[in-house]
């Protein structure tokens, strides 16, 4: 036999509609009322209906995070923190993952009757942040954001961890320095490569165009370009090769083991983001990193407020990076 909520009434001695409001912590019914319903509810095993929570509230509680550059391993380190801070806040993490960013995406989203959205792996072009907002739904930009439309963002400032890092390079001996960077069409990579180049003039270095290479955050990609790189680079050759993410600087980790070049000895490479991997000794990559959990966590709340007070001003919350120096940078050669 099912219980409802009448039950749960019958035992706490309340309306039907009470039980209701008391499950969802409602502000008009009294702390000893909610406690009352609360061990009814659970001593006769009652769970709430989702689909009644959302007729009667207006709501599903259901977050979605928007996810289309799938192969990527930086956006498995942010789902699982994102859940736990949605779940602490009374919703869910529905995930969506698209090939490509296209005009069949917000149509998508809006059937599966989301509260709002979580926009991962934006480009600055994206037509999707406009057409969210002329449908409606509330979203939040995470690392990357568009140029179409303003919207609360957790963002990275590179700025800090690549001074750090250019700093250690110099004292290295570092001053033929390359770079195999993101894509042009991402907020990431173009300030990135603003902040990289601003560390580097601070010192005297400029990056040669020539020794600049700018590919999809994947190590694939990294591989290929570093190899390129390094093989038409002339002389001087580089002695450190920057990467746009971590992700990137194991491919160019790949290429340098491909040529026969020994990273510290011969090439040193610097990522971004300091995934867990970055960290283990059979890789032990130098990088820029930063609170990757609390960026995430971050963007779950900043997308529950635009929900439940759409009129706040809009935030951005900005995180610092710093470096971290581990094998891969070594003297120059």
């Amino acid at each position: 036999m099912v219980v409802t909520s009448r039950d749960v009434a019958r035992l706490a001695g309340v309306s039907q509609p009470t039980v209701s409001r008391a499950l969802r912590d409602d502000i008009r019914v009294s702390e000893q009322t909610k406690q009352r319903v609360r061990e009814a509810a659970q001593l006769l095993g009652y769970i709430p209906s989702e689909a009644g929570r959302a007729l009667s509230s207006g709501r599903t509680r259901r977050i979605g995070m928007l996810l289309t550059d799938l192969d990527s391993q930086f956006y498995s380190h942010i789902i699982a923190p994102v859940h736990r801070e949605l779940e602490r806040l009374g919703y869910q993490l529905m995930l969506h993952t698209e090939t490509a960013d296209n005009d069949t995406i917000v149509e998508r989203l809006l059937a599966n009757g989301l509260d709002g959205v979580i926009l991962a792996t934006t480009t600055i072009d994206s037509a999707a942040p406009l057409r969210l907002r002329d449908r409606g739904l509330p979203f939040v930009y995470f690392n990357r954001t568009g140029s179409l439309v303003d919207a609360d963002a957790t963002v990275v400032d590179a700025a800090p961890g690549y001074r750090e890092a250019v700093r250690a390079a110099v004292d290295l001996g570092h001053r033929n320095v390359a770079a195999v960077l993101g894509p042009s069409n991402t907020s990431t990579a173009q300030h990135r490569e603003q902040a990289l180049r601003a560390a580097l003039g601070e010192h005297g270095i400029v990056l040669d165009e020539r020794l600049v290479r700018r590919v999809p955050y994947s190590s694939a990609a990294g591989e290929i370009a570093a190899r390129e790189l390094l093989e038409s680079a002339g002389e001087p050759a580089p002695t450190l090769v920057f990467c746009g993410n971590d992700v990137v600087a194991y491919g160019a980790l790949n290429a340098a083991h491909r040529l026969g070049l020994r990273v510290p000895d011969d090439l040193s490479v610097v990522g971004f983001d300091d995934l867990p991997e970055a960290a283990w000794p059979i890789i032990d990559l130098a990088t820029v990193g930063f609170d990757i959990a609390g960026m995430a966590s971050a963007s779950a709340n900043l997308v529950v407020r635009r929900i439940e007070r759409p009129g706040d001003e809009l935030e951005r919350a900005v995180f610092a990076s710093s470096f971290h120096l581990r094998r891969t940078l070594g003297p120059a050669r």
